[in-house]
């Protein structure tokens, strides 16, 4: 069975039109789970996209981020909500589909030239993964790949972060389903 199938759709939630792709099915499957970490791995364990650090946005990408740091032998950098991080830390402000939303990392996490995998669930708007790039290249980090479980292309995030000219990778899509 594969990764699609073990996703669960809900109808009108956030709010009505929306189909919300939950990932928490496919996570609490540990078959499903460990086909996610595993295509992740074995896409990134060959070495043909080099990286430093792994940057995991919240929260979701903490659960996929964090167990593919522990395969990759790689470190792992939280990108928080507002409020949430102890240190000093940068942010940056960004649209979401129904507000505004503000992100967070510590201002030690990277190192000028720092080479990042940045990996989240789901790419829809794209708004969350540039607002996390920013951050990272506030920081004076690059951005190598972006990569994701679920990509909705149907909602143009994808297009606009290749339009960005970042790389973006992700296991399965959703179309108008």
């Amino acid at each position: 069975m594969p990764i699609k199938s073990r996703i669960r759709t809900i109808p009108d939630y956030p709010k009505k039109g929306i189909m919300f792709r939950d990932i928490t099915t496919l996570i609490k499957d540990p078959v499903g789970f460990r086909l996610v970490i595993d295509s992740l791995t074995q896409r990134y364990i060959r070495g043909d996209i080099l990286f430093d650090v792994i940057v995991g946005i919240e929260s979701r990408g903490f659960i996929i981020g964090g167990a593919m740091s522990y395969t990759l032998g790689k470190g792992f950098v939280p990108v928080r909500k507002k409020g949430k991080l102890p240190a000093e830390k940068v942010s940056h402000e960004y649209q979401l589909e129904y507000g505004t939303d503000t992100i967070e990392m510590h201002k030690d996490a990277i190192k000028k030239g720092t080479k990042v995998l940045l990996i989240d669930d789901l790419l829809a708007t794209g708004g969350t993964a540039l607002a996390a790039a920013a951050l990272i290249e506030k920081l004076g980090g690059k951005v190598v790949e972006m990569a994701f479980i679920v990509n909705l292309p149907e909602v143009g995030g994808i297009k606009k972060l290749t339009e960005k000219g970042y790389k973006v990778f992700s296991l399965t899509e959703f179309e108008g389903d």
